[in-house]
């Protein structure tokens, strides 16, 4: 049997590791190599895609607005497997409490290493990020994991999305009034321009990451929780399937209704975008979850499930080192002569260095479990 073909320990679901290679593609390479393929192929009909590779201004959805909330559900989906399976078999609590504070001390380190810790200008620091965010929702998650039941913990992702919705609704913003949702005037900006201090991203009149639209991120972590318990569950792998995909249609339709009342918006993280793209999230899962681990076609996602099983490793190294740089060591004497094509083999061999980075702590078995 090929290595490939024993591509995770026994165990493990297939399809989580896959997805969450799948979701890192895009920011690891893999935007860049579709951007530069559309602009060489010039077919008129795939233009369009370009755009879907930028987030939204503000109200709205584009593909790229889904890359986080998946691999927050994604992390999410791994808990039931990661502590509720410990938790069963009877592991010792005050060890489990102490591998979750630790993991979050981690990514939280290395989101400042990410924002640009160690050039010590904290004049212009960003204190927030996607790392900080995934640190906070893992920790407050796996609290509520280790503390309740699957009932309780799809009740308090419902509350925390009602909760939200009334604090954006119903509290007045100082010279604004209450229910305002322009960038300038809602209540997340609010907060993070008077509590957040150092730098915002991706709007200049709050954070992309701020206070407040941690709350509902934390029911995007719970939303996979929920289809982690599913997943682990006995019973048919193709009920469960069609279970995921069920789901995902009604948390699509969910979270389109409640735009009419509290518009789809990644950047204040709004109710509806956490069903809108919770809902994508499931559908995403339910289809790699049948065709992986239920149909057994799995070779096919071994170049995503090497990202996936050292997502954050490529995340932070990245930000620190451009792959390019190894890529045109031995593409640079005669890329400059394929023309047009030039962009599409520099992306590919920028994308392919990191990724074979990331082969070789697979081959080598080095994962980072921050």
């Amino acid at each position: 049997m090929s290595s490939e073909s024993k591509i995770v320990p026994a165990g493990r679901v297939v399809s989580l590791d896959a997805l969450r290679g799948f979701d890192m593609f895009w920011i690891t390479g893999g935007e860049g190599l579709f951007a530069a393929l559309v602009t060489w192929l010039n077919i008129p009909l795939l233009l369009p895609l370009a755009g879907q590779f930028d987030h939204s201004a503000w109200d709205g959805f584009t593909f790229y607005d889904l890359i986080f909330p998946l691999f927050l559900f994604i992390v999410g989906t791994s808990m039931p497997f990661a502590i509720s399976r410990r938790l069963e078999r009877g592991d010792d609590r005050g060890e489990l409490y102490r591998h979750i504070v630790q993991r979050s001390l981690i990514l939280l380190f290395l989101g400042f290493i990410y924002n640009g810790l160690l050039d010590f200008d904290f004049s212009h620091f960003r204190y927030t990020g996607v790392l900080h965010r995934i640190a906070i929702c893992y920790f407050i998650a796996s609290l509520i994991v280790m503390n309740t039941r699957i009932r309780s913990q799809a009740l308090i992702a419902g509350a925390i999305l009602l909760g939200y919705w009334a604090l954006m609704k119903l509290v007045p913003v100082p010279g604004v009034g209450a229910g305002v949702l322009t960038a300038e005037g809602n209540l997340g900006a609010w907060v993070d321009q008077h509590f957040l201090p150092g730098a915002f991203c991706c709007y200049k009149f709050g954070d992309n990451e701020g206070i407040l639209s941690t709350l509902p991120a934390v029911s995007t972590t719970l939303l996979g929780v929920l289809a982690g318990h599913w997943l682990k569950a006995p019973g048919p792998q193709i009920k469960k399937a069609r279970g995921l995909l069920a789901a995902g249609l009604v948390s699509l339709i969910a979270g389109w209704l409640w735009n009419f009342l509290f518009p789809i918006n990644k950047l204040l993280w709004t109710s509806s975008y956490v069903l809108w793209a919770g809902g994508w999230s499931l559908l995403l899962l339910g289809v790699f979850y049948w065709i992986i681990d239920v149909r057994g076609y799995h070779k096919w996602a071994f170049p995503f499930v090497v990202i996936g099983l050292n997502p954050i490793t490529i995340y932070v190294v990245q930000s620190q080192f451009d792959f390019g740089i190894i890529s045109n060591i031995f593409i640079h004497g005669f890329v400059r002569y394929l023309g047009s094509f030039e962009p599409v083999l520099s992306a590919f061999g920028s994308f392919l260095a990191g990724w074979l980075f990331l082969y070789f702590l697979y081959k080598k078995k080095i994962f980072l479990k921050a």
